[in-house]
């Protein structure tokens, strides 16, 4: 089953040569084979860490080191979204 990664923001500039499906974020699906962390994904797109505010895998907020498996979903917000997510991320207080 494979991967689907949503690229929001700035990120989808980073999409090339892939088949892609309608509508914000960019969203597209990719083999199981090819990646095995969030790191993986990255790679495979030329993102880098620091461009990122936060990664989500199956709705959970999760790092780069995050395993990979067949069927989930990756969303990946660049920095200049973090402001987004302030309120609805619990704070270590």
């Amino acid at each position: 089953m494979p991967i689907l990664v949503k690229l929001y923001g700035k990120l989808k500039e980073k999409v090339k040569d892939f088949e892609l499906y309608g509508g914000l974020p960019v969203s597209m699906h990719i083999n199981p084979d090819e990646v095995h962390i969030v790191h993986d994904i990255l790679e495979k797109f030329a993102i880098y860490e620091e461009e990122l505010s936060h990664i989500f895998v199956n709705s959970k907020y999760s790092g780069i080191d995050k395993k990979i498996n067949n069927g989930d979903r990756v969303g990946l917000f660049p920095r200049n979204m973090a402001l987004l997510f302030v309120e609805l991320l619990p704070q270590n207080r």
